[in-house]
């Protein structure tokens, strides 16, 4: 395949429009599932998560921003402190004032001068082709060995 270029991987743009606002006087305890963008400015001690399947939903956390929690949303902009692991199927933007206590699972991602991440930063689509890669020699390791037991079976 010579001359022939990969597909590139598609990822949604992100929505430009913030639906929820957690102000800077504002402290939320529980878990948060939102759809469209979603900005803290306060602090939140619990999960956070998108339902939108389409992709787009956006985490904005300001710099005065604190959360407390997993965070699993497609694509997220930090500028603030989260403790806890972040994931993110679309792009992660770290500020320079970001500050991330916790593992950092992303697709793309893009980390200003000052950002921190105290924990593992996982690449996705290269942990998926890592196990992609396990499959196929596990595959091979197992028709290596039954190859050599109908062979044994054989004699």
């Amino acid at each position: 395949m010579l001359g022939k270029k990969p597909t590139p991987t598609v990822v949604e743009k992100p929505t430009d429009k913030i639906d929820t606002l957690i102000g800077p006087n504002t402290e939320i305890k529980g878990d948060v599932v939102f759809s469209g963008g979603l900005r803290v400015d306060g602090k939140l001690t619990g999960n956070i998560s998108a339902q939108d399947t389409s992709n787009k939903s956006l985490l904005t956390v300001s710099e005065q921003g604190e959360v407390s929690g997993n965070v699993l949303v497609p694509h997220v902009v930090i500028n603030g402190l989260i403790n806890g692991n972040v994931t993110s199927s679309g792009k992660v933007l770290l500020q320079s004032k970001a500050k991330i206590v916790g593992d950092v699972y992303y697709s793309s991602i893009e980390m200003e001068l000052g950002a921190t991440v105290n924990g593992s930063m996982v690449c996705e689509t290269a942990r998926e082709s890592l196990r992609k890669d396990a499959s196929i020699a596990s595959i091979a390791k197992n028709d290596t060995k039954n190859k050599i037991l109908d062979q044994v079976t054989r004699d």
